[in-house]
């Protein structure tokens, strides 16, 4: 039986990192939230660019998504910063992320009297859960705790044959040990979306996949657009990647071989064990963020032309199939899957048990390169018009 060591969490989750989350409800409390963290070890912000003029679903999925993050297993507690004025309410985003059992905290800037005032009380907020935090320590839990998010971008040739069918012998690991994976990137299954329908554990969940893609593929021609303008992308192409459907085959196999029992929307929570299909968008970083606000303490990441791209919240563990890719990059790569490429000894499956390994290694406190770098990119996917 394989396990990590995490934080244990009251509502019975696991973290992997022990982060005190600073969260703006709107833009204008970027800064102060910014300056908060700054001030406290351990602290981190989440700026992003929503929280006002939104209505409607657009409205309720940034709620939902900055609601998950802060209850994601990794943050031991939070405190909402908000302005006072802003369509999504700082008080209630504080409530319902406390219904996740964390310590929660919210203060506005108008009702302390400015920055300063603002910035000074958060401090002190901050600082006392940073304290309370450092008092625990990490425990031993099984496989089966953890939530794993897979990502691919910055994709080549070497991605579909190579890094995403590697780290989907690590997903059939992680899911014949009890966990947890989320399969994400709904325009990255425009071509192959039949092939996941097959997957799926009924019918029902099979038609789901097959909803979640139609449904992309109808707002693209809404917007009088074609998804070639866009996928593959200028630097898939250069990478030898030439149809949207030869990228589909390759993104697809991230997912192993595994059942697929859920679809769930963008940032929605996973419930399930097992392989889950998260509704996302094929941008990396609003992508990553989807699934963090869905619970995942750790993402494998697979580039074939290399991104040092991470996340505040979950580690981001970089996985490439292109040796040639990991000579230039090898600061922000973890995993050169490309081994098999240089060494004729070497399978995939040998590939997919190493990233198995990094990311128990990961889990139980191994930093990744990203996190090294202090790269923490977080976007939140926008599915309205600003009013």
């Amino acid at each position: 039986m394989y396990s990590f060591y995490g934080f244990a969490r009251s509502n019975g989750t696991y973290g992997i990192r022990n982060h005190i989350a600073v969260i703006p409800s709107v833009i204008c409390a970027n800064k102060v939230a910014q300056r908060i963290a700054e001030s406290v070890h351990g602290a981190i912000a989440l700026p992003h660019n929503c929280g006002c003029a939104q209505a409607g679903t657009d409205r309720d999925q940034t709620f939902r998504v900055l609601t998950g993050l802060g209850m994601n297993p990794n943050v031991y507690g939070v405190l909402v910063v908000g302005l006072g004025c802003e369509t999504i309410s700082p008080e209630k985003l504080a409530d319902n992320i406390s219904k996740s059992g964390k310590p929660v905290y919210c203060i506005t800037i108008q009702n302390e009297r400015g920055t300063l005032k603002s910035i000074e009380k958060g401090v002190r907020v901050v600082r006392k859960l940073a304290e309370e935090a450092s008092k625990q320590t990490r425990q031993t839990a099984d496989v089966s705790n953890l939530v794993v998010g897979t990502e691919c971008g910055a994709s080549d040739w070497t991605s579909g044959l190579i890094a995403n069918p590697s780290v989907g012998v690590a997903v059939d690991l992680i899911i014949e040990n009890g966990g947890s994976v989320i399969l994400s990137e709904t325009t990255e299954f425009v071509g192959a979306e039949h092939i996941l329908a097959n997957r799926a554990i009924n019918t029902e969940i099979g038609g789901k996949i097959l909803e979640i893609v139609k449904r992309y593929e109808k707002e693209v021609v809404r917007i009088y657009e074609n998804i070639q303008n866009g996928q593959p992308t200028p630097g898939n192409i250069v990478g030898g990647i030439t149809t949207i459907e030869e990228k589909s085959l390759g993104a697809i196999s991230k997912g192993g071989a595994s059942k697929i029992v859920d679809v769930v929307e963008y940032g929605e929570r996973i419930t399930k064990k097992g392989l889950t299909i998260m509704n996302t968008p094929g941008y990396d970083v609003e992508s990553v963020t989807g699934m963090v606000a869905g619970g995942s303490q750790v993402i494998v990441f697979t580039t074939g032309r290399g991104t040092p791209t991470g996340n505040p919240i979950t580690p981001v563990i970089k996985v490439t199939g292109n040796p040639l890719t990991y000579k230039k990059m090898e600061e922000n790569i973890d995993i050169n899957a490309g081994k098999i490429i240089t060494f004729s000894n070497l399978s995939i499956r040998d590939v997919g048990k190493e990233i198995f390994e990094e990311l128990l290694s990961v889990s139980s406190g191994k930093l990744t390169k990203a996190e090294t770098f202090g790269n923490a990119d977080l976007a939140i996917w926008r599915v309205g018009i600003s009013l």
